[in-house]
């Protein structure tokens, strides 16, 4: 093939740029950005999340300390009252993350958190306040509206600070937050509840009293050190930011999405890895919001009392999150995603199988099999989200696609509120045996995925997606570019 005078050739446009190897790029000099990005970057948004998982799943935690009781709920109503979360959760993600590429992430999630402080924070308070069930609906369907967006902007603020390999482990530890919420909201909880009869308010009020509380004040202050893009970080000095572009430009070459243009909207809604990707959240999702609302339960049906099976749910979070934060950085390490996927699901899958067949089983190997479930599923949710970030590449394609899969894989949510039947316990034979069974349609998609890259790669090794070069959106690609190699 003759190439223009002038023009580069073919194989040079198809660099394959998933690493800085081969730059000029100082190593010395990216270990010590790195350490900033890590300071400046994670833990004023691990501290978001966290709050928002307490003020999500602490009801998990009143439930046990006399909430149904007092509000006189019927069997079903606690799922209800979960449900009604989700709604408008899920609707307004994918809005969120549009709106956050047009703005500055201080402004948007600064914005989102003045509007956290005054209602979610009033919500989880107002919570404390209720004396209907109706009241407590309302309170979650707030919660769900104004928590709706903080999630994805997270993950895609983070995944825009690292390379690909850099995120997993990194992203792990932000989504740490919500798994530490497990193990943390029932030691205060444990706490809080001694104060059951002061002022005339029984213990499960005064655990959504004190946690709002603690949403509004901690709110307010971080939401002065929320980072902007890369491209506007504060916090960098201009060369610092840009050798961080330089490195990020590295990672990703030519694979950019910077234009939401009808041809790239077409490419977002076309691209089989965000369905998939979106799918496997939604099987893993499920075991995440389970272990968060029913645990504290699911432990005081095996005999403890209620200040017990909450000081007994601590141990199981804090396993989970030493599992997660190593599988994620075995994954980073060995720049792989599905077989960790897989891992995670297959130890979660062993603790249901032996949940479901608990009555021939002690209350320690119950007890046990909570280890597995946890843990399990934690290994593999933060790396589900992960993978799908590697596989798209763009502001706008990743902005979208982390929506989307927050947003509609939170169905899971959804199904979790609804399956752990009052009438079934201790057994809770339905809740076990439809989360065994959303594992299965995890690893189903997780496959599905692997070998779809797997096939995806082959033909752009092959020269069969060269073509797209010539198309008139060439500038726009994204992840569709010949020269990005997608992750496995």
């Amino acid at each position: 093939m003759v190439e223009e005078k002038g023009q580069p050739s073919l194989t040079e446009k198809l660099e394959v740029v998933n690493d800085t190897a081969g730059t000029s790029i100082d190593p010395e000099a990216e270990k010590k950005l790195l350490r900033k990005c890590d300071v400046h970057v994670l833990p004023p948004l691990f501290v978001l999340f966290l709050l928002a998982f307490l003020d999500r799943t602490n009801i998990g935690n009143a439930r046990i300390q006399g909430l149904t009781v007092d509000l006189d709920m019927q069997k079903s109503d606690y799922n209800i009252a979960l449900f009604v979360f989700f709604i408008p959760y899920i609707l307004f993600e994918v809005p969120s993350n549009l709106v956050i590429k047009r703005l500055a992430p201080s402004t948007w999630l600064s914005l989102i958190m003045v509007l956290w402080v005054s209602f979610v924070g009033i919500s989880t308070i107002g919570m404390g306040l209720i004396k209907t069930f109706e009241g407590l609906v309302a309170m979650r369907v707030l919660l769900g509206l104004f928590e709706a967006g903080l999630f994805p902007g997270c993950v895609y603020l983070i995944s825009m600070y690292y390379k690909r390999y850099e995120l997993q482990w990194r992203l792990t530890l932000f989504f740490a937050a919500s798994i530490i919420a497990g193990g943390f909201g029932g030691l205060l909880a444990f706490a809080i509840a001694k104060m059951d009869g002061i002022a005339g308010y029984g213990g499960w009020r005064w655990i959504f009293l004190i946690e709002g509380l603690l949403t509004v004040v901690l709110g307010v202050v971080s939401k002065f050190f929320i980072p902007d893009w890369p491209e506007t970080a504060r916090f960098l000095t201009p060369a610092e930011r840009d050798l961080l572009l330089a490195r990020l430009t590295a990672d990703t070459g030519a694979a950019t999405m910077n234009r939401l243009d009808k041809p790239a909207f077409r490419r977002i809604l076309r691209d089989p890895k965000i369905y998939l990707g979106t799918l496997a959240y939604f099987g893993i999702v499920n075991t995440g919001y389970a272990g968060s609302f029913f645990i504290p339960t699911i432990v005081r049906d095996m005999g403890y009392t209620a200040a017990a099976a909450q000081v007994r749910s601590i141990p199981i979070f804090v396993v989970a999150t030493v599992t997660a934060v190593l599988a994620a950085w075995a994954s980073d390490r060995l720049r792989h995603r599905y077989y960790f996927c897989m891992l995670g699901l297959a130890v979660s899958s062993i603790g249901y199988i032996l949940l479901l067949c608990q009555t021939r089983l002690s209350v320690s190997v119950r007890y046990f099999a909570l280890f597995l479930v946890v843990p399990g599923g934690y290994i593999t949710q933060p790396i589900t989200l992960v993978w799908l970030s590697n596989l798209v590449s763009g502001h706008y394609k990743r902005s979208v696609s982390s929506a989307m899969q927050v947003g509609f894989g939170n169905i899971g949510g959804i199904v979790a509120s609804n399956v752990f039947l009052e009438s079934e316990a201790p057994t809770y034979t339905t809740g076990y045996a439809v989360s065994l069974g959303m594992l299965g349609i995890c690893a189903v998609a997780c496959t599905m995925l692997f070998c779809f890259v797997g096939w995806e790669n082959g033909r752009r090794e092959r020269g069969e997606r060269d073509g797209r070069l010539e198309e008139v959106d060439s500038d726009n690609l994204g992840d569709d570019h010949p020269g990005f190699r997608l992750t496995t």
